[in-house]
């Protein structure tokens, strides 16, 4: 049974450190055998977050694991703990797989963990990490890396994507298919992706394009343009432009195409239909727009995206 330390010590957050535990520590429905075993590991009781946690062992214990998770860090400005960094390091010695969660790569990269290898961490922190570590390759624009035995996600979601790509690696997608199910998450968000916000659609009904978005989304088939955007809405288009950029944070054709790349994720995740008919229904016209725009946005042609989301035998690397 394959041991999974997750390192705890005054300052980190709850968020990382209780997901982390959630995704290793239940077997989905016995669907892999052997499972984790998963252990806490910390110098004694810990303030986390706003919570108070209690180790199962000691941080001496990372470095007799198979997998070393380091949640996020609260201050990323604030030196790591020695205890934490001697520890991490002695699991890196030993061979264990080290994988940062959120700001948690700024105590691998602390420890050298990191050093001449990509990284990534939440991109509001991305900047410091390059200034803090100009010996870790930091790409501010992806989801996780995976460096084979280093791996780190960004902030949140990512972190929840970096975990379910570990369950994938180890026990194949139906398994890490099966885990997704069970938190209620996508089964399967390349690491290539980009950090972007999802953009929203306002729900207040008073909002001046509360009717537009439903409108527009329905249409997404059809050659729409800013001007048939702003005719829908009654406004001018610089007015429409004005009124997307305070909703979404984005222009409106920029949001038109974040819109088909889902739509097509979607047709990709949920049909057969060949990639010239899921670029039609997305609005995207040929094959070879869709792929040129979904690989720029989603990191991976759309062949392959159908692919690793219908794979159900294991994962390969």
């Amino acid at each position: 049974m394959a041991l999974v330390a997750i390192a705890a010590t005054d300052g980190m957050l709850h968020f990382e450190l209780a997901l982390a535990c959630e995704v290793f520590a239940h077997d989905p429905s016995g669907l892999a055998d052997p499972w984790y075993d998963v252990a806490i590991c910390g110098p004694g009781p810990v303030r986390v977050g706003r919570f108070l946690v209690a180790p199962d062992d000691g941080l001496d214990r990372l470095a007799r694991a198979d997998t070393v998770i380091v949640p996020s860090v609260e201050d990323v400005d604030a030196d790591v703990p020695p205890d934490l960094l001697d520890a991490v390091r002695a699991a890196h010695r030993a061979g264990a797989r080290m994988v940062s969660l959120c700001t948690g790569a700024f105590v691998l990269a602390a420890a050298g963990v990191l050093d001449g290898l990509r990284a990534t961490t939440h991109w509001a922190h991305t900047e410091a990490l390059t200034a803090r570590y100009p010996q870790v390759r930091v790409d501010p624009d992806v989801l996780y890396v995976d460096n084979g035995t280093v791996l780190a996600s960004a902030g949140k979601a990512a972190a929840i994507d970096l975990c379910l790509h570990l369950i994938r690696r180890d026990h194949g997608s139906t398994v890490a298919n099966a885990v997704a199910r069970r938190l209620v998450v996508p089964p399967h968000r390349a690491g290539g992706q980009a950090q972007y916000v999802t953009t929203p659609v306002p729900a207040r009904d008073e909002h001046p394009l509360a009717t537009l978005f439903p409108w527009a989304l329905a249409r997404l088939d059809r050659p729409l343009t800013v001007e048939d955007l702003a005719r829908q809405a009654n406004m001018s288009s610089r007015n429409l432009a004005r009124h997307f950029r305070s909703a979404t944070g984005t222009t409106p054709l920029l949001w038109l195409s974040t819109q088909r790349i889902r739509r097509a994720q979607e047709l990709l995740e949920q049909t057969d239909d060949s990639i010239d008919a899921v670029a039609e229904a997305a609005g995207m016209g040929t094959a070879a727009t869709l792929r040129r725009h979904f690989h720029r946005t989603v990191g991976v042609p759309p062949d392959a995206y159908r692919r690793t989301f219908r794979a159900t035998g294991p994962a390969v690397g």
